[in-house]
């Protein structure tokens, strides 16, 4: 989506989030969910920025309607102390290497269970950004 990369640039690649009112930041998050686990699965989204907003991504898929897709975030995010990744990279870096062994079967199930989309994310962002068009208008 091109409001996509309008929005990530707009808050700095999530550097500058709060640039963003709440159904733009639902928006990017979801999108940087997605671009992760399609491209290295639930490990690569924790290892990079977009786990920065790990928990959030749970409600921000609640949000849209994606539940089936927020448990799976769920499932996954399980794997961390507490249920809850760490929203420093560094820390949840750190954690990573320690529980990787560990989370790999979980996570590779999840990956599977997101690669089936019982949720159809782009239908579902499309008709939040219509419903909530004003907060979308540059």
């Amino acid at each position: 989506m091109e409001i996509d990369t309008y929005l990530n640039k707009k808050c700095d690649y999530g550097e500058k989030i709060d640039r963003l009112n709440e159904s733009q930041k639902t928006l990017l998050i979801i999108e940087n969910l997605e671009r992760e686990i399609n491209n290295g699965g639930f490990h690569q989204f924790y290892w990079n920025s977009s786990g920065d907003y790990a928990n959030e991504t749970v409600d921000a898929l609640v949000k849209i309607g994606a539940n089936k897709t927020a448990e799976i975030v769920k499932k996954a995010n399980s794997e961390f102390k507490n249920g809850t990744a760490p929203k420093d990279r560094a820390e949840r870096q750190n954690e990573l290497d320690l529980i990787e062994e560990k989370a790999e079967e979980n996570w590779n199930k999840c990956d599977s269970e997101f690669y089936e989309y019982q949720d159809n994310l782009t239908e579902l962002l499309i008709a939040f950004v219509v419903k909530n068009k004003s907060n979308f208008e540059k």
